[in-house]
């Protein structure tokens, strides 16, 4: 059975590195180090060295995704894109999931409220546009609905803060032009047609 020849921290002093019978055989964040009171001399067994192998690479992936979904609220469709981007074996996604659900991390509900809040604020979206986002982002037919009917979206006000955004663009034109340009990007921004009546008004 291999036997724990060195034990030596990383830079980061948040892990160390394990050496069995001299050779450098995987890292360890301290946490798990404490709780399994490694010692060097101790023996193990393969069993238990692909234990702590599988706790350690558990802590390791849960580190990077916990940065990952802290920098801003993510959709669930978004935490599975990155598991498999990052090739993270699929004997850790149910934990990992797991864990993110106690932490309140994955909600696709808050998500969905937390993108609408921000394209709103600053980007002046239509309806249909946020639909078509969220549903990019993996966020189902009637969570978008419930949400969007808890937004109070003003789509008139938010069209006009569109033109008076971009109105530099049509000023080389006559009036009758630009109105008709107007309403032709507003249509390409989503707005239903008796919004961008109101609104070239």
């Amino acid at each position: 059975m291999p036997i724990i020849t060195k034990i030596k921290p990383q830079r980061n002093r948040k892990r160390v590195n394990i050496y069995l019978d001299g050779k450098f055989a995987f890292g360890l964040d301290l946490d798990n180090f404490v709780k399994l009171n490694l010692k060097v001399e101790q023996e193990l067994s393969e069993k238990e060295v692909a234990g702590i192998v599988k706790k350690a690479e558990f802590q390791k992936t849960l580190d990077k995704l916990l940065r990952f979904t802290t920098l801003r609220p993510r959709s669930e469709k978004e935490i599975n894109y990155w598991l498999k981007r990052k090739k993270i074996h699929e004997s850790l996604e149910k934990d990992l999931f797991n864990k993110l659900k106690r932490l309140d991390l994955i909600d696709d509900k808050k998500f969905a409220e937390w993108w609408i809040g921000q394209r709103i604020q600053f980007k002046s979206k239509s309806k249909r546009e946020l639909i078509s986002e969220l549903r990019i982002k993996g966020i189902d037919k009637n969570t978008i609905e419930d949400v969007l009917y808890g937004a109070g979206i003003d789509e008139v006000k938010n069209a006009k803060k569109l033109i008076e955004k971009n109105k530099y663009k049509w000023k080389r034109y006559d009036k009758q032009t630009a109105r008709k340009k107007m309403g032709e990007y507003l249509a390409r921004k989503g707005f239903a047609w008796e919004i961008i009546k109101k609104v070239i008004k």
